[in-house]
């Protein structure tokens, strides 16, 4: 029988996903996640398998917990809320007090140009997923009358992921969680809140 571990995994992870939030997957080093998790390589080995098989771990821990806000805003009751909950929820988390800024899932490994790598696969299914709960969830609105009939849930979808991408980069590069909002107020103003209002913005190219 192996040894027993000596170390909490769950604490271990929550470490890694902080290194890997902090410096993305190609900076990060192994000595950089032992020393942060408290364990050796074996051990890291052992519990996790290799860097990227732990770096996919990272990103549903992640997923399931800093990320957690989004899961909570797609269950409020409208369209429109879900929207801000979505936008509001990325300024206040990505500039957090005690967390590195921006997000892991957008800025995990800028500089993996292969999708074809395991790492680039897994960043580029977790945005994928993120877009396609979005889009469902503005799908069932629309459905439910909450959104105009003429309005498109994947292009609404793409605008909110993509105003949440620039407030990433924004909040990695030194933006105040204030200066995020300013960013989300404007970005709310075109949100469709009737099928009149809408059509007006749509025919007139707003």
């Amino acid at each position: 029988m192996g040894r027993p571990r000596n170390f909490d995994a769950d604490e271990a992870l929550d470490r890694a996903v902080l290194v890997f939030w902090e410096r993305g997957y190609d900076r990060t080093t192994l000595t950089d996640l032992c020393d942060a998790m408290g364990i050796n390589r074996p051990s890291l080995y052992a519990a996790f398998g290799t860097k990227e098989e732990l770096f996919e771990r990272a990103l549903d821990r992640y997923a399931n917990g800093p990320q957690a806000y989004e899961s909570a805003a797609l269950g409020l009751p409208t369209a429109r809320e879900v929207a801000e909950a979505l936008l509001r929820g990325a300024a206040e988390r990505q500039t957090g007090a005690d967390t590195p800024h921006g997000c892991l899932a957008v800025l995990g490994a800028t500089t993996h140009p292969d999708d074809e790598s395991p790492v680039a696969r897994a960043l580029i299914a977790a945005r994928s997923a993120g877009e396609l709960a979005v889009r469902e969830r503005l799908e069932r609105a629309q459905r439910e009358g909450d959104l105009p009939a003429d309005a498109d849930p994947a292009e609404l979808a793409a605008y909110l992921r993509t105003v949440i991408y620039g407030l990433t980069v924004k909040a990695a590069t030194g933006a105040t969680r204030e200066e995020l909002d300013d960013v989300v107020d404007l970005a709310l103003r075109v949100w469709p809140t009737s099928s009149s209002e809408w059509g007006m913005r749509t025919a007139d190219g707003h």
